[in-house]
């Protein structure tokens, strides 16, 4: 690999490298130390293509849930199978592993900044901006990048669009699908709201068993299947249809709620 050698994005690739080598690093014992990050399914990474793959995925932190993505899938890559046991494996990442993210959390502070070097693709909301409820179209070139990153690699995505569960899927990610045509693989995370703080920074509580289970592609007719039919496909895949409410029991969502609100006085900012 030459020294300055670009992706898409006009990144240079020796210093991403660096940067997800040192990241993987020290986030480490987050997953495997402070606390416990159960995996079931990694089988499946090692079958993909090295192109052309979106991962939709419900989503709880704003960086925890990413970083443990990039653990699995590289730990995946090198032969352990729902296991990140010694980091070695984060010394040959595979660099192109994109993930969406909002543009203006991104853009708020230096680790941001240089997290979104390491495989950010920033999109502007449509819906919601420094807190405050708007409108406004899809920007083309939002969507454009995002075909430049499954061109180049994986994709990884949060069609919720924010960190509380049960929110709707954003339609924008169907229309993606129909569009790029990639294979699909729902994740279903859980345990990093109670381990991390929102921003998925700072170890909230220690001794946390986290999951992440990785499911089989989805079978999606991109010409004839609606984005309506897509969007539902989804929310069953990743766990967040309404339907599920009426198996979880009362005591639970009580408990989640208390979580959302301690997590609403913390931080200011809406994600």
């Amino acid at each position: 690999m030459g020294f300055f050698k670009k992706n898409p994005f006009g990144h240079i690739l020796f210093l991403k490298k660096w940067l997800i080598r040192i990241f993987g690093v020290l986030t480490h014992r987050r997953y495997r130390g402070f606390n416990e990050l159960q995996i079931e399914g990694s089988e499946i990474i090692k079958e993909l293509p090295g192109t052309g793959v979106l991962f939709v995925s419900n989503h709880q932190t704003y960086f925890a849930d990413v970083v443990a993505m990039f653990h699995v899938f590289n730990a995946s890559l090198t032969h352990r199978v729902d296991s990140i046991k010694n980091v070695g494996y984060i010394w040959r990442p595979k660099l192109n592993i994109y993930y969406v993210a909002a543009k203006e959390t991104m853009r708020a502070g230096l680790l941001a900044r240089i997290m979104a070097y390491a495989g950010a693709i920033t999109v502007e909301r449509t819906w919601r901006e420094k807190g405050k409820e708007i409108q406004r179209g899809v920007n083309p070139q939002d969507t454009e990048n995002i075909g430049k990153a499954l061109e180049d690699g994986w994709v990884i995505t949060f069609p919720q669009g924010t960190t509380k569960p049960w929110k709707p899927i954003r339609k924008g990610t169907a229309h993606i699908i129909k569009q790029y045509k990639p294979i699909v693989i729902p994740v279903v995370i859980d345990g990093f709201r109670r381990s991390f703080d929102k921003k998925g920074i700072w170890v909230k509580k220690k001794g946390i068993l986290q999951s992440m289970v990785i499911k089989e592609p989805l079978e999606i007719d991109y010409e004839n299947d609606s984005v309506e039919q897509i969007v539902e496909q989804l929310e069953y895949a990743i766990e967040q249809h309404p339907s599920f409410l009426k198996v979880i029991p009362e005591e639970a969502l009580e408990i989640e709620e208390a979580l959302n609100q301690k997590r609403r006085w913390s931080y200011k900012e809406e994600d």
